[in-house]
């Protein structure tokens, strides 16, 4: 398997990680579970930005141009 392909795997995964520890502290009553989650959370937000670095520097991943002020504003008035 190639390494672009691996990183790329990765990435996914920790993001779909990430959405699982989001819907788990909302849902979640336990203060001690909670903050045990958001630790969890934070450390793969912490590994999944180091692997996105890292692909970036590889040319592993482009990301999308940045968005123009007109966008930015058009977006802003959707949820005004």
């Amino acid at each position: 398997m190639m390494e672009k392909t691996m990183v790329a795997d990765a990435l996914v995964g920790m993001n779909g990680e990430l959405t699982k520890y989001a819907e788990m502290i909302t849902q979640t009553e336990s203060p001690q579970l909670k903050q045990t989650l958001k630790q969890l959370r934070n450390q793969c937000e912490t590994s999944q930005e180091e692997l996105y670095q890292i692909a970036r520097s590889k040319s592993y991943y482009v990301p999308a141009a940045k968005a123009t002020p007109e966008e930015i504003e058009h977006v802003r008035s959707l949820f005004k």
